[in-house]
């Protein structure tokens, strides 16, 4: 029996370091692609080391710290020492290890860099090796945890300095490393306590756990190191790039076409796995997404196929929001959120589940605009703002809300969301990449008890 058990997972194994290399590849591919395309072929090397070395917490755009290409190749450096640690390892990866990888790429995008991912990767070394238990099974949790990168640079070249920071000069200090490693060491033994606390408290109805969990965190530690100690915070740096500035209206055509190239792979390679047809499919987005492996229920081929479809409805969504509304348009952070929206493609997304969150940004947009305009008022914000884009993305967690009680309650969710996406990241300073699930995470433990409470039948029958 346990022969026959070990058999998928070491299929389904192998097929989630094949998507994680692919996409990794195509990453690193994409960076002298696109240098050819702003003609940035000597600013490569010095806008990486521009991205590793300035502080950026949210939503720092990589495209304007570095450049395009200088961003593709920090993401595919990040993406592919992930996936190596998965091959090396030789560890038969669940679905959770691809949905980490998915959140480390997206973020390299704004915010995480090849420097500040690694000291919270090995404080969770560290918890293994103290606890006795086995790093390699615990790797998701390490890509998790790269979510505090912001804090990792903060205090390596910025918080031990105050006022005195120089932009463009490197300022790090023994100082400055003891605070990083002090901080990776705690966070290596407050994540893996409170992941399982927070999957607690919202019942597997978010899908981005993390964000709950970092989000409470990030609230501590960003009032300690500056409430408590009355330490004035950091504004982002208001940085402006020549060659961006340039080119940043055609970035849309580059980063779809990037996009497209992934997405259809996905599907293609889905469609000759599942014997050239798409059968099944519908069956799996029949799954209300709560609680669920794809990979174990669907297979391999499936979870391609999905990825190609909802990664081409994700993307479509964006074009069309940018398309039609005032906003930031295909920045970096734009970029890394679609990467982000697929984060679990093998645990509960899909695009019957999704759509009606997605619906819930643009219902509550649509009553904004009419009580503004009914008053003759200018919009605070469009669809295409990027805190609001960024929301949208991660808001897709909350799909199993709408499997398990119906899309309306989704539209709600999304609504909920929508509503609190620009008021969370000042919790923590900007300084927790996982704002988006943070979000989500409080619109659960708000809107699931109310659910439980009033349509406890519903749940039963649909579940």
């Amino acid at each position: 029996m346990l022969q026959q058990n070990t058999i998928p997972l070491k299929r389904n194994s192998y097929y989630i370091k094949a998507a994680c290399f692919f996409i990794s590849l195509c990453l690193l591919i994409t960076c002298p692609i696109a240098a050819w395309y702003i003609d940035c072929w000597d600013r490569i090397w010095f806008d990486l080391y521009q991205i590793l070395t300035l502080p950026s917490p949210l939503v720092t755009d990589y495209y304007n710290l570095g450049n395009l290409a200088s961003t593709f190749l920090n993401a595919g450096l990040c993406g592919m020492s992930c996936t190596l640690i998965m091959i090396i390892n030789k560890t038969n990866c669940p679905p959770s290890f691809l949905a980490g990888y998915f959140l480390v790429i997206a973020h390299c995008f704004y915010g995480l860099n090849f420097l500040n991912m690694w000291p919270p990767m090995l404080g969770i070394y560290l918890f293994c090796k103290v606890m006795k238990i086995h790093f390699n099974q615990n790797l998701d949790m390490a890509m998790f945890s790269t979510a505090f990168g912001p804090f990792i640079s903060e205090m390596l070249f910025r918080y031990h300095v105050n006022e005195n920071y120089i932009v463009w000069k490197t300022q790090t200090s023994v100082l400055g490393l003891a605070y990083a490693i002090g901080f990776s060491i705690f966070l290596g033994f407050a994540i893996p306590a409170m992941l399982p606390g927070a999957l607690r408290l919202h019942k597997g109805f978010n899908l981005f756990n993390g964000g709950l969990a970092f989000g409470l965190l990030g609230l501590f530690i960003y009032s300690y190191m500056y409430k408590t100690y009355g330490v004035t915070a950091p504004e982002p740096f208001k940085l402006i790039n020549i060659t961006y500035d340039i080119h940043k209206h055609s970035y849309g055509a580059f980063v779809i076409s990037f996009f497209l190239i992934v997405f259809v792979s996905f599907l293609i390679m889905g469609w000759y796995m599942n014997g050239k047809t798409f059968k099944g499919y519908e069956k799996l987005m029949e799954s209300t997404g709560h609680r669920v492996n794809f990979f174990d229920n669907y297979g391999p081929a499936l979870v391609y196929i999905n990825i190609g479809f909802y990664g081409l409805m994700m993307l479509t969504y964006f074009t069309v929001v940018i398309a039609l509304t005032d906003g930031a348009g295909f920045t970096g952070a734009t970029t890394g959120i679609i990467l982000a929206s697929i984060t679990f493609c093998s645990q509960g997304q899909h695009p019957k589940n999704v759509w009606p969150v997605l619906l819930g940004y643009v219902v509550l947009f649509g009553m904004v605009s009419i009580s503004k305009l009914a008053f003759g008022l200018e919009l605070p914000w469009t669809l295409s703002t990027q805190t609001y884009m960024n929301g949208a993305a991660f808001a897709t967690g909350l799909c199993p809300i709408v499997g398990c009680y119906g899309r309306r309650y989704g539209v709600i969710a999304g609504i909920m969301c929508a509503a609190m996406c620009a008021s969370t990241s000042s919790i923590h300073g900007g300084f927790m990449l996982y704002n988006g699930g943070f979000t989500t995470g409080i619109t659960a433990l708000i809107l699931i008890p109310c659910l439980e409470y009033y349509y406890q039948k519903e749940l039963r029958t649909k579940m």
